[in-house]
C-alpha cells in the first residue's frame, strides 16, 4: 500500500515536472529588430549632433570573445554639437535572448575596464507627453576619467533596469514559449556632474529617438512605448 502510495506520488511529481518542462519550452520567436541594420538607422548628425572619429569608448570584446557572441550587431559612437560638448553612444544589439545569451548590463562591463561604480539609480527618460523610458543611471570612475552613464535595455517588449527585472522578464518570456530579441542602448558623457551629466544624456536620448524613423523605434524602446511616442507627436503636427 505504502510502496503503491509513494509510486502514485513520484508519478505526479513527474507529471508535474513534463508539464513545467513543456511550459518552459519555447515555442516562437519575438524580433522587434528583425533584419534591420542600426548602423543604417542610427543618423551620422542630428539636433546639432554631428559624428566624430573616437577610440574612447567602452565596447564589447573581440571576434572570439563571449560578449562578440552575445551581440549580432554593435555600434559605437561620438557625437559633438556646436558648444563643443560630446556624448559617447553604444548600442549593442542581440537576437537571442536565453539562459545563455543575456544582455551585459554597464554594472558589469565597466569594472572589467578599471572602473568603479559609485552611483547607481533608476530614472526615466522623458521622449514626449507622457512617454517615457525606464532607464538607468551611474557613475563610473577611473584613474583617468569619470563618465556620467545613462542606459535602458530591452529584452523582447520588456524594460527591464536592473538584473532582477532582467531575470524576470526572461522567465516570463520563458513561460509564454517566447525567444526574444534584445537592445542595450548606451549614452555617456565625460563629467564629474552627475546631475548636469543625466540632465545633457537624458536630452540627447530623446534627440537620437526623434531622430530615428518612426519603423525603426520599437527595435530600441518597445513597441508600446515606440506608438505613444509617435501619437504624442502626430497630436502636435
Amino acid at each position: 500500500m505504502i510502496t503503491a502510495r509513494r509510486h502514485a506520488i513520484m508519478g505526479i511529481a513527474c507529471l508535474v515536472a513534463a508539464g513545467s518542462a513543456m511550459a518552459l519550452k519555447p515555442r516562437r520567436r519575438l524580433s522587434l529588430g528583425g533584419d534591420t541594420q542600426l548602423d543604417v538607422i542610427i543618423p551620422g548628425s542630428f539636433h546639432g549632433w554631428t559624428e566624430q572619429p573616437t577610440d574612447a569608448l567602452i565596447t564589447p570584446e573581440g571576434e572570439d570573445s563571449l560578449a562578440a557572441r552575445l551581440y549580432s550587431q554593435v555600434v559605437g559612437r561620438l557625437y559633438i554639437n556646436g558648444q563643443g560638448i560630446m556624448v559617447m553612444l553604444l548600442i549593442a544589439y542581440g537576437d537571442t535572448q536565453n539562459d545563455l545569451l543575456q544582455l551585459h548590463r554597464p554594472e558589469v562591463c565597466y569594472p572589467a575596464f578599471g572602473f568603479a561604480i559609485t552611483q547607481s539609480a533608476k530614472v526615466q527618460i522623458p521622449l514626449a507627453g507622457d512617454v517615457a523610458i525606464p532607464a538607468r543611471a551611474l557613475t563610473a570612475s577611473s584613474a583617468q576619467r569619470v563618465e556620467q552613464i545613462l542606459y535602458w535595455t530591452r529584452i523582447g517588449e520588456h524594460l527591464p533596469t536592473d538584473g532582477r527585472e532582467q531575470r524576470i522578464a526572461k522567465l516570463e518570456d520563458q513561460f509564454a514559449g517566447i525567444v526574444p530579441d534584445g537592445v542595450l542602448v548606451r549614452i555617456s558623457v565625460i563629467s564629474e556632474d552627475a546631475a548636469e551629466g543625466l540632465a545633457l544624456n537624458q536630452s540627447f536620448a530623446t534627440d537620437l529617438m526623434n531622430a530615428i524613423p518612426a519603423r525603426n523605434r520599437p527595435m530600441l524602446i518597445g513597441t508600446q512605448a515606440a506608438n505613444g511616442f509617435g501619437a504624442t507627436q502626430s497630436r502636435r503636427t
